[in-house]
Parts: C-alpha cells; sequence; structure tokens
C-alpha cells in the first residue's frame, strides 16, 4: 500500500559472485552511472529478493548462480545517485562463461588485488565488506 504522499525506498539486489577460484564477478554497466559493479539490480513487484538476484545474475552475467547466502544490506540514502535503494546483497557462487548482457556492457572476474579503480554506486565499500569478512 503507498501512502499517498509518502515514498519508499526502491529495493535493489546485489551478487556477490565466487567465480570458480579465480575471483569476483563485476560487470561495466552500458547505463549511467558508469563504471564496475556487482550483478545486481531492481525487484519486480511479486518477486522474492532470492529470484531477483538469481533473475539478475543470468541477466546482466549469463551465468546460473546458487545463492549461498544473504550477505548484508546497504541502505544509505546516498548510495547511489539516481535514486534512494536499500540493497540485500547475496553471496553465490557460478561457474561456465561468463558474458556480459542485459545493461552491461562487458563482464570481468577481479580479486581484491586487482579491483578496478572505477567502481560504481557503495560496491567498493561492499567488496571491502566482503574481502575483510564484516559480518
Amino acid at each position: 500500500m503507498q501512502v499517498q504522499g509518502h515514498r519508499n525506498p526502491l529495493p535493489t539486489v546485489d551478487l556477490i559472485i565466487e567465480y570458480d577460484t579465480k575471483g569476483i564477478v563485476l560487470i561495466r554497466r552500458k547505463n549511467p552511472p558508469y563504471g564496475w559493479a556487482l550483478p545486481g539490480g531492481f525487484v519486480d513487484y511479486g518477486e522474492s529478493l532470492e529470484a531477483a538476484a538469481v533473475r539478475e545474475a543470468k541477466e546482466e552475467t549469463g551465468l546460473d548462480v546458487e545463492l549461498i547466502r544473504q550477505f548484508h544490506a546497504y541502505s544509505d540514502p546516498r548510495r547511489d545517485s539516481r535514486f534512494h535503494t536499500i540493497s540485500v546483497v547475496y553471496i553465490a557462487r557460478a561457474s561456465g562463461v561468463a558474458k556480459a548482457g542485459d545493461d552491461a556492457a562487458d563482464v570481468g572476474i577481479f580479486t581484491r588485488d586487482d579491483l578496478p579503480e572505477d567502481i560504481a554506486f557503495d560496491h567498493r565499500e561492499i567488496l571491502m565488506d566482503y574481502f575483510e569478512k564484516r559480518y
């Protein structure tokens, strides 16, 4: 139910996809805000967070993922310059051939030591929380 004159943050999901033993999957965004990002996106009405995470991973990376667990929720109103979003982040595993799709211009596999400079949103913070095992 939407209360008249009341706005709510938009629910999103992001995934930290552990790709074989090679690293973490990031996508290079086709649309603004540009940069590398965790695969993810908006939750559709009537869709669970888990289903949205699996769908977004497939759409953006071509990978079928196994969700391992929910990692953390990020809700800073400034995390996305376009909207106030709340993201629930999942840790997932995948293997196979990653290929860019949907709104991804490219896909790459990165480790903590070779992360790209231009990471969108608050995804560098999320990755640092993951790498430093901040649960």
